[in-house]
Formats: structure tokens, C-alpha cells, sequence
């Protein structure tokens, strides 16, 4: 586990530019939010694939979150959802007479792993993740309360999945790619030969990504960014929101808006901001309210990025209550 946030590392600055082959501008990542399928109810999202949105909408989570069931017959289930027992139940219903083998989680807050248990016990099945809850760094006073309240810390799979590792089924196989940032233990998994990749909550279809220290780690996250933009599939199903068409280009942009976020605080900070709320106010306009705390926390992020680059210090206390100033 990393140290606390006011020792990191100094180094080197790192701000390179853009990519030469996107745009300028992150008001064209192609958000789709016009994705609202009924909860509970069975789609065909691709060749063998169904997916099932669990009842748990919320601006965090938009409709809700997406079960996605892999192979008909012997079935893998990734992301059963949270601790609901109609959500538990549709999937039951749209297994009735398969066996399902695998349950899979790509990363453990409680509206993705909670099910896992319950359902791989209904069917003998066994669980598949990276591995249990793990903060990216050692939690601040204060900071635990906020990791309990959004983490599953019971959730311990029957095999953790290391980067590569493969789970098998009658027509299907599937590959984990760890991809932390939003949490350490997170994977995103490609449905090999078919252009597919399961990206969990790394890349969503209708918003960016929080990363929320100490669950969260920005160097993490967008290192996680450009391993997908290396790779070659061609279309994401992600933990959230609507299937993704061009992924490559559409993480391009995530990883460009993250750049031109880190640019917008490092000038309010050269302006004479110095503490998380200014710098929120001034960069998010028109922001939900009940979305303010979770801004914070992603500048947050960004700072403690700054901070391990060399390029921010912190002049008293730290975490979201410190006072900060360029070096």
C-alpha cells in the first residue's frame, strides 16, 4: 500500500501533450445517454451476451448496473450487482435451466460484487476477481467511513485473477486485463476472438470515471487508459451506461479531459486557489449538488497525481481538507 498522500514521491512533471489524433476538446467523448432498458429484463447485447440492468439508479450510477451474462448453457456471470433481491431474481430467471460455472467481478463496490456470493452458492459455482478490497493508499482519519460505506470488504473470490489469467466455458473464454485507477483491485475482461472487452467501471458509457482517493489512484487509472487504447477491440460493454462503439478513440478522449482537468486546477492553484472547494467551484459550474462531494474527491486525485509528479505541495494538513500551492 502506498504511503499517505503528503509523502509522496517527487519526480519528474510528465505533461506531455495531447495525442496528435484526437480532438481538442473532451466535449466530444461521445457520451450516450439515452440508454434507459427496462430493470430485470433479458437483452441480447451481442453475439452470446445478455445483459441485465439491476434496479439501482442514482447519479452515480446512472440507470443502474449491468449483469452481463456470458454463453448460453454453461453461463459466466460479470458483475451479479448489488445486495437486491429482485435484481437476484431476474437473474435467476434468465438462467433457469443453464449452469452457471463462473461469477465474476470486475471490482468490488457494492453495487457490482454483494450478489456474487449468494449466486455462485445457488449454482456451485465459483468466484472470479483480482482479489478482495485493497485502498490504493493508507486511508487518512476520517476517510475509512467513506470506503465502508461504498465498498463490498466481504467479498473474497475462490480464485483471484492475475492480469492475463483466463476463465473457460462451453463456447467461450474470457481474459482479465487489470485496469486499476477507480479501484486497485479492478479488472476489465476481453471475450477473446470476438472484439469484446468488459470494462467494468473504468470506462463507462455515459460519464467519466471517479476516482476517489484513498479507493482510487490517478496515475493508476490513466496508465489503465492507455493500455486500452493499445489494444484492439472494437467495442466495450461497460459496468454502466450503453455499449461503447470506437472504444480506442472514446478512451483517448477520457485520458485528453483528465489532461485538460489536471491544466484547469494547476491554473487555479497558480491563481491563488489553495484549497478543494475553491477549486471546485471555480471548475465545475453548474454541477449537481448532490455530486459536489464526489468533484471534490476527483480533484483530490488529480492533486495527489501533481503531488507525486513534483509539481504540487501541500502547505498544511492533507487529504480534502489541506491547504495546497504549486511548487
Amino acid at each position: 500500500m502506498r504511503s499517505r498522500p503528503c509523502n509522496l514521491p517527487r519526480g519528474g512533471l510528465g505533461l506531455g501533450p495531447p495525442d496528435a489524433d484526437v480532438p481538442t476538446m473532451s466535449d466530444d467523448i461521445p457520451f450516450n445517454r439515452d440508454f434507459d432498458p427496462r430493470p430485470g429484463a433479458v437483452q441480447e447485447v451481442a453475439a452470446g451476451v445478455r445483459r441485465i440492468l439491476a434496479p439501482n439508479p442514482s447519479p452515480f450510477t446512472f440507470r443502474g448496473t449491468n449483469t452481463y451474462l456470458v454463453g448460453h448453457g454453461e453461463v459466466a456471470v460479470i458483475d451479479p450487482g448489488p445486495d437486491d433481491p429482485d435484481h437476484l431474481a431476474a437473474i435467476e430467471r434468465a438462467v433457469a435451466g443453464e449452469r452457471v460455472t463462473a461469477v465474476i467481478v470486475t471490482h468490488t463496490h457494492r453495487d457490482h460484487s454483494p450478489l456474487a456470493g449468494p449466486l455462485a452458492s445457488a449454482h456451485g459455482a465459483t468466484t472470479y476477481g483480482f482479489g478482495p478490497h485493497r485502498p490504493a493508499r493508507q486511508p487518512l482519519p476520517g476517510e475509512e467511513a467513506r470506503l465502508d460505506a461504498s465498498n463490498d470488504s466481504a467479498f473474497r473470490p475462490d480464485v483471484a485473477l492475475a492480469d492475463g489469467a483466463g476463465i473457460e466455458g462451453e463456447g467461450w473464454q474470457l481474459t482479465a486485463v487489470h485496469t486499476p485507477g477507480h479501484t486497485s483491485n479492478h479488472i476489465s475482461l476481453a471475450l477473446d476472438g470476438t472484439g469484446l472487452l468488459f470494462s467494468g467501471d473504468h470506462v463507462m458509457g455515459w460519464s467519466t470515471t471517479i476516482v476517489a482517493p484513498p479507493d482510487g489512484r490517478m496515475a493508476d487509472f490513466m496508465a489503465s487508459l492507455d493500455r486500452l487504447a493499445d489494444r484492439d477491440e472494437t467495442l466495450y460493454l461497460p459496468g454502466h451506461g450503453a455499449p461503447i462503439p470506437d472504444p480506442r478513440r472514446f478512451v483517448r478522449l477520457l485520458a485528453l479531459h483528465r489532461r485538460q482537468r489536471e491544466a484547469s486546477i494547476l491554473k487555479r492553484l497558480e491563481e491563488g486557489d489553495r484549497r478543494i472547494p475553491e477549486i471546485v467551484a471555480a471548475i465545475y459550474k453548474g454541477l449537481d449538488p448532490r455530486l459536489t462531494s464526489a468533484a471534490g474527491l476527483s480533484v483530490l486525485a488529480h492533486i495527489e497525481d501533481l503531488m507525486e509528479r513534483g509539481a504540487v505541495v501541500a502547505a498544511d494538513g492533507c487529504g480534502l481538507s489541506a491547504v495546497y500551492r504549486p511548487a
